[in-house]
Formats: structure tokens, C-alpha cells, sequence
């Protein structure tokens, strides 16, 4: 029967260069891609290896090689966030896909909140090829010098100096959120507030940045902000404490804003609910605008006009300059992939 060794034994490399009538070491070069090797001595060898359903010993290549044909993608949040954001999936499908063609496994790591220096040591303990990092902190100190040893590309710009010459991937995120905000101007708002997020990660300190770009270029007042952890409490939180903010200044309009500017779409969908329970409509009251185009956008009423952010696109090209560094290429550090709008009704 095909697949069965002699003896019902597991399939070694002793026995596929007996059937295939070559030296076991031939059979190495060949399982291992070596192209040294004659076409004839080769494909006896694939022959065998398939008749004899060989698997090679990945435990022996590796301490052969000190390759693991592992690489672990790494998030740095709490397992609640992890699953309840719906930024996470596309990007782990992004980066499955690239690894699909190529002999690594994908190790999806959740972080330990409480003893980062876990992280670390299973990093330095030879138990990965390389490491892709997503959603980091400023205050995430685990990274800091391990490049020296281990291939890392990071999902979004590092916040802290100190990695400023690493490897990553990242949309521009404070063009787009000029992009965004500008739209809300051009819609005739000119009250425009935010809720911007995290001060501690790249994507919140980069759409602030862009809100205020594109209001300072239109001489409009940059001076409404409020602050999320970009989950949808937070989102209702931050707009509440806007209107707060803006009707005790007496403004005629009862809400002193026409337009928002949230820093994620989980948040807008907050800050909608707020605004609906306080009696205001979107977009006839306040125009809304999010960011990342994920699965908040689309079912919320209204349909939420938003940044489109490629996450899994996102994921894909983090693993294949991870891939390309692995192989001993030398890709660009800085990777930005394209944004666009997405215009639907609460705007």
C-alpha cells in the first residue's frame, strides 16, 4: 500500500535512498531544495519519497540548520481586544495567505500584560524564525534590541525612537485622516470635532495630526478633542463629554459641532449612538466620519462614511518582507500601502 514503510514503520531517509537506490546524503540535498543534484538521481528520489509518503524530520532539519520554519505574529493586547476587534482576523488572514506558498508555520501569540519579559524570552529562545509585531505600544519596551537577533517587522510606525530603523508596514494615517476631515469640509462642516485615540500608539497620534492638518489649512478652529481607547464605549463616552463641552458654551446650534472625525470605526459607532439618543441626526445635525472600513462600517445605522484601511493587505505584506528578510533580501523599511474613502450616508 502506498505510504506504508516495511514493517508498518514510520518512512526515514535511510529508507527513501534504499528505494530510491542513492546515497542518503543525495536525499538530504534533494528533500532540502538543493539544485546540485542530477535530474535522473532527483526524480527517484521524489518517486520515493512520495510512494513511501516521506515527511522529513522537521525537529532534526532544524537542529541541523538552527531553523525553526516558524514565525510568530505577536499582539500585544488583551485577549478580550484581541477578539473583539475586528481589525485583528483580517490581518491574520493576511498573513496566513502569504505564508501559504512558503514552508512556515504561523504561531499566533497573544501577549502577557503582566509579564512581558514571557514574550521576550520565548523570542530569544530560539523557538522562531523571525517576528511580526501588530497593534504596538509606546510603553512596550519587549522589542527594544532584539533586532540585532531577530528578524522583526512591525504593523504600524514604531511610536518609540529607540526602533526608529526597524522594518514596517503601515498605511498613511495621518493622510487620510486629512483625507477624511477634509471631506467633512467639503460637505459645508464647519464645526468639526474628533475622538481621537490611543496617544500611545501610531495610528492615534497620526489621525490627530491629520485632523488638525487638514483644519489648520482651512483656517478652521482645531480645538474639539476628545479622547477614546478606540472601543465603541469609549467612542459614546468621548461624544458625550463633547456635547457636554459644546452647549455649556450657549452655542445656537445646541451642539457647537456639525462634523466628527472618529479615529476608528468601533468608536463612531459609540459616538453615533450617542448623538441618536441625544435627539440629533446623522448626518443632518452632525456628519460622522470613521476609520478602517471594518464590520461596524457597514451595519450601523446610518452606514458609516470611512477611511478604508486593507488589513489583511496589511498582513500579507508584513509577512512578505518578514519572508524577504528571512531569505537574506534587504526590502525597504518603510511600507505604506494606499487608502481610500468610502463615502455612504453619515456624511
Amino acid at each position: 500500500m502506498k505510504g506504508a514503510a516495511p514493517g508498518g514503520r514510520t518512512p526515514t531517509l535511510e529508507m527513501v535512498a534504499a528505494a530510491a537506490g542513492v546515497s542518503r546524503a543525495t536525499v538530504s540535498r534533494v528533500v532540502n531544495g538543493s539544485t546540485s543534484v542530477a535530474p535522473e538521481a532527483a526524480a527517484a528520489v521524489h518517486a520515493a519519497v512520495e510512494a513511501l509518503n516521506y515527511v522529513p524530520n522537521r525537529m532534526a532539519r532544524s537542529l541541523a540548520s538552527r531553523r525553526t520554519d516558524v514565525i510568530a505574529l505577536i499582539v500585544p493586547e488583551s485577549t478580550s481586544t484581541v477578539f473583539a476587534d475586528p481589525f485583528f482576523a483580517p490581518v491574520v488572514r493576511g498573513v496566513a495567505r502569504a505564508l501559504s506558498d512558503t514552508d512556515y508555520t504561523l504561531n499566533l501569540l497573544i501577549a502577557s500584560e503582566s509579564r512581558p519579559e514571557k514574550t521576550r524570552r520565548y523570542l530569544l529562545g530560539g523557538n522562531v524564525d523571525g517576528a511580526l509585531v501588530v497593534s504596538h505600544h509606546a510603553s512596550d519596551h519587549s522589542y527594544l534590541g532584539l533586532g540585532d537577533t531577530l528578524p522583526i517587522v512591525f504593523g504600524g510606525r514604531p511610536v518609540n525612537p529607540e526602533l526608529a530603523d526597524a522594518w514596517f508596514v503601515d498605511v498613511d494615517n495621518r493622510a487620510s485622516a486629512r483625507l477624511a476631515t477634509e471631506h467633512l469640509l467639503a460637505r459645508g462642516r464647519t464645526r468639526i470635532a474628533t475622538i481621537a485615540g490611543r496617544q500611545d500608539m501610531p495610528a492615534g497620534i497620526d489621525r490627530l495630526e491629520g485632523w488638525r492638518d487638514a483644519l489648520g489649512a482651512a483656517g478652521a478652529p482645531a480645538d474639539r478633542v476628545e479622547f477614546g481607547d478606540f472601543t465603541q464605549a469609549s467612542g459614546a463616552a468621548a461624544m458625550e463629554r463633547l456635547l457636554a463641552a459644546t452647549e455649556s458654551t450657549g452655542a445656537a446650534t445646541g451642539t457647537g459641532l456639525d462634523g466628527v472625525f472618529v479615529a476608528n470605526d468601533q468608536m463612531a459607532a459609540g459616538a453615533i449612538r450617542t448623538l441618536l439618543s441625544h435627539g440629533l441626526s446623522v448626518p443632518g445635525d452632525v456628519a460622522v466620519v470613521g476609520y478602517d472600513d471594518d464590520t461596524f462600517a457597514a451595519t450601523i445605522t446610518p452606514p458609516l462614511t470611512t477611511v478604508h484601511q486593507p488589513s489583511a493587505e496589511l498582513g500579507a505584506q508584513m509577512a512578505q518582507v518578514l519572508v524577504r528578510r528571512l531569505a537574506g533580501d534587504t526590502p525597504p523599511h518603510r511600507t505604506l500601502i494606499p487608502t481610500h474613502l468610502v463615502e455612504r450616508d453619515s456624511s
